[in-house]
């Protein structure tokens, strides 16, 4: 088992996360909640209002996302799901736990005394320069306040 941080449509309540909960795709388990320990640029672009945390370690703000465990399967799944590695990135990043509900309370999240733990995460260093100046978001919510709704695969 691998763990994914997922920040955007793939979160509970977004408009992916059905494909999160679909065994067909493999095996996904919520674990808890997190943000990432560095600070990242994440952007809502292009004409289907997408989320994007831009790999640019040190500038935007602390991302809020899930933490999941997921099977090769899944992970398979997503790496073509998140047009890896053309559109996203899958590379680990530090994640700060904020809640837990893995097996075993706290203990595999706290294995580090810190709370951190290294995820998976989808974000992209392939991305237009006008990116770096869109809006900064901690944390991603579809019908937000930002007026950006995402537009589904299936109505492209």
């Amino acid at each position: 088992m691998a763990r994914v941080f997922v920040y955007g449509t793939l979160k509970k309540g977004q408009p992916n996360y059905k494909h999160m909960i679909n065994t067909a795709k493999g095996l996904a388990k919520f674990q808890g909640r997190g943000r990432t320990v560095e600070k990242y640029p994440l952007v809502i672009a292009g004409k289907y209002n997408i989320p994007y945390m831009l790999n640019i370690p040190g500038t935007g703000h602390h991302v809020a996302g899930e933490i999941y465990s997921v099977d090769e399967q899944m992970l398979q799944f997503l790496d073509e799901f998140e047009g890896c590695p053309d559109m996203y990135q899958r590379t680990l990043m530090r994640i700060q736990v904020v809640e837990w509900e893995g097996k075993g309370g706290m203990g595999e999240a706290w294995a580090a005394a810190d709370g951190v733990l290294e995820c998976f995460v989808y974000s992209t260093a392939t991305y237009p320069p006008e990116w770096v100046g869109l809006p900064y978001y901690d944390s991603y919510d579809s019908s937000g306040k930002h007026g950006l709704s995402y537009v589904l695969r299936e109505s492209r």
